[in-house]
């Protein structure tokens, strides 16, 4: 049985007004079982909080730094630790 986290991660690269975070919440849709939110920082980068059972949140961070993401993503930190809840659903910011 998978636990439940918390991923936060920072994407770098030429990720903001390419519809990178509307890539990111529909991957999300698509892994099923994640709640949390992608948002535009004011540095250039876009933060992703999702929650869920680890291996859907290791698949998310997988699609984030190889799928076929708009723009250019040149690196991805994270950070894990255990979720605190209150999303209800996947969002947009």
């Amino acid at each position: 049985m998978n636990e439940n986290v918390r991923l936060t991660a920072w994407v770098r690269g030429r990720v903001q007004g390419v519809g990178f975070r509307w890539w990111t919440r529909a991957a999300a849709l698509e892994i099923g079982g994640l709640s949390g939110y992608v948002s535009n920082l004011a540095d250039g980068r876009v933060q992703v909080v999702a929650e869920g059972d680890r291996g859907r949140c290791e698949r998310l961070l997988g699609a984030l730094r190889d799928g076929d993401t708009p723009g250019r993503v040149d690196g991805v930190t994270e950070i894990w630790g255990g979720p605190r809840g209150g999303y209800g659903g996947f969002e947009i910011r």
